[in-house]
């Protein structure tokens, strides 16, 4: 099998989990029990690690491939404002669709969807023309690819056990089994429809894999994805785009907790052949907080106070030591990180890791961020309760204590820490916000001393964040390197994009840090990085630079797939690299799309 470009996959999601199924048919990942359990279907990440194919034997090629003449190719979309997703292969004898869902619990609707996921993963095959040959292949292997189940026969069904996790693929065609493979071959006419599906359930539960009828629980699954939207009240430009990606970060949300995960996949990499290649599948206090930002953008308020509340139960008391940055789906805190010897990676793109060393950082700029979201959705919030109260004001009390210190930064180096510009205007933003939000935050509340500080970090990065060599504000205190992360100075109401200073840092970022129009986060940084690129479009827009805004926009949403979801990097010939659906780069195109609509220049 040749690795298949990150971009073919599409994604699907209940709320609990993840799976990637690629255009040719095959799932190559899903992590049943939650985004970052184990996966059974691992092929995303070594060819022998577990795949579940439904397509037809003949080979089909994209239609942009075969648009030179007749012959076989593939379109897909999801269906109107779900995350289903129909597949149409069109062959020499025919053309079939397979609609695909991870399914709801029946009866779910908006955000209802995912709080008691039945880890059922439904596909659908319909005849729509002439008579095609389909084949099947089921090839579970848990625990990322180190166990090869024991598979037991049975009238209906075949079930797939090892270790602490059984699989039961149900069909209504006849099967062969081999050690460890279960396939098998048969035809679809026009107008026949076969439903097929997986259910996990853990090993040694009482409780047996869901069974669901695969035809019945798609128009189900459509139905409480479409009852998302209701609550989705965008009223600006690019509304389709805008819905879509708050539909994506939907999808990357643990319903039964509020977590959002940063992205649903480990170790695709930043660069083929590197190292740089990390687990995404947990929730950062960052991204909760942006997201947030963006759904305020998208008008989907109704679960702010749970989703604060996960933060606040998740960081738990803050005290004198660095605020957890990041958690498990459940905001579990140790997410010691390992390497997975036995995974070839992605594109022989070693090492695979499974939990992320992150979790060890400082990092300051989440004091920031999280405080920027409260006071952005402080009207959504109603009242703070203690838990709310507490996790501000200790973010503020944190903020004001250790502005001072080096920190990992929102990239997360993990050679040194450095006094970075970012984290140091974050901080300046947390006790901002924390100030204007004090009358809410009850008796521990200190704005006069936060707003003391508040002032203090304002002339320090006005006076040590400029360097007059580089005629910019540079990434880190005293350095000379650009650094893209010093585009939040507008957007968080630091300095306005026309101020001559920050005008000169935007257009060294550009010309210095972009590439075909994707902006990369330091010099060094093999591929563009899509959230920077939106953070460029908003600042062209706050500098006055409008059409210049709207053309790099429109640009930049062209590189997502054909289904529109964006990895966390573009390469410069515009090729997926990074993590996948990356929760960054879609909150980057909503705020984008605000920030457009806001600055449309008056006639």
């Amino acid at each position: 099998m040749s690795q298949v470009p990150i971009s073919d996959y599409g994604f699907l999601s209940d709320c609990r989990s993840a799976a990637l199924v690629s255009r040719g048919g095959s799932v190559d990942w899903w992590c049943p029990d939650r985004f970052d359990g184990p996966s059974v279907f691992g092929r995303l990440l070594d060819p022998q690690a577990g795949y579940w194919s439904l397509a037809p034997t003949e080979e089909s090629e994209t239609q942009a491939e075969s648009a030179s003449g007749p012959g076989p190719y593939v379109e897909r979309s999801y269906l109107p404002d779900t995350l289903v997703l129909r597949t149409v292969h069109h062959t020499g004898s025919g053309s079939v669709a397979v609609t695909e869902a991870l399914a709801v619990e029946p009866g779910a609707r908006g955000h209802e969807l995912g709080r008691a996921s039945p880890a059922v993963l439904v596909r659908v095959v319909e005849g729509l023309t002439g008579t095609v040959r389909m084949r099947v292949d089921f090839v579970p292997r848990p625990e990322y690819g180190l166990l090869t189940p024991y598979l037991h026969r049975q009238p209906d069904r075949v079930v797939a056990a090892a270790g602490p996790t059984t699989v039961t693929l149900r069909a209504p065609v006849p099967l062969t089994c081999q050690p460890g493979r279960v396939y098998g071959e048969f035809e679809v006419t026009a107008g026949q429809v076969l439903g097929f599906d997986v259910a996990y359930a853990p090993a040694y539960d009482t409780v047996a894999p869901a069974e669901l009828d695969p035809v019945a629980t798609i128009p189900d699954t459509v139905e409480a994805w479409r009852a998302i939207r209701e609550t989705h009240r965008y009223q600006g430009l690019y509304p389709e785009l805008v819905r879509h990606s708050a539909l994506v970060l939907q999808g990357l949300t643990y319903q039964r907790s509020g977590a959002v995960v940063a992205a649903a996949t480990t170790s695709l990499p930043e660069q083929l052949a590197a190292d740089r290649n990390y687990d995404y599948r947990y929730a950062w206090l960052r991204d909760f907080a942006f997201t947030m930002n963006a759904l305020w953008v998208g008008a989907c308020p109704e679960e702010t106070s749970r989703l604060f509340g996960w933060a606040a139960r998740s960081a738990g008391r803050i005290g004198a030591s660095p605020v957890p940055i990041m958690y498990g789906v459940e905001g579990e805190r140790h997410l010691a990180e390992n390497v997975m010897g036995n995974l070839r990676g992605y594109a022989e793109s070693r090492p695979v890791r499974t939990g992320n060393d992150a979790w060890r950082q400082r990092q300051l700029d989440v004091l920031g961020e999280v405080l920027e979201a409260a006071y952005r959705m402080r009207d959504q919030l109603h009242e703070f309760d203690e838990e709310l109260r507490e996790l501000l004001v200790g973010l503020a009390d944190q903020a004001a204590a250790t502005w001072r210190e080096a920190d990992a930064g929102m990239w997360e180096a993990r050679d040194q820490e450095r006094h970075y510009l970012s984290s140091k205007v974050m901080c300046w933003v947390a006790l901002e916000r924390a100030v204007r939000l004090a009358p809410l935050l009850g008796e521990r509340a200190d704005p006069e001393r936060w707003a003391a500080v508040r002032d203090e970090i304002r002339l320090a990065v006005l006076h040590s964040g400029w360097n007059d060599e580089v005629h910019a504000y540079t990434g880190a205190f005293g350095s000379p390197e650009l650094d893209a992360s010093v585009l939040i100075l507008p957007l968080v109401h630091f300095l306005p994009a026309t101020d001559p200073r920050m005008r000169a840092t935007i257009h060294a970022i550009e010309s210095r840090l972009t590439v075909n129009g994707l902006v990369r986060r330091w010099s060094g940084d093999p591929a563009g990085f899509v959230l920077c690129t939106f953070w460029l479009v908003e600042c062209l827009a706050l500098a006055g630079e409008y059409h210049r805004a709207v053309e790099l926009f429109d640009r930049t949403v062209a590189h997502a797939n054909d289904v529109g979801l964006f990895a966390e990097q573009l390469a410069p010939d515009g090729a997926h690299l990074g993590n996948t659906p990356q929760a960054l780069s879609h909150i980057g195109l909503i705020n984008a799309a605000w920030r457009l609509t806001e600055s449309v220049p008056s006639r």
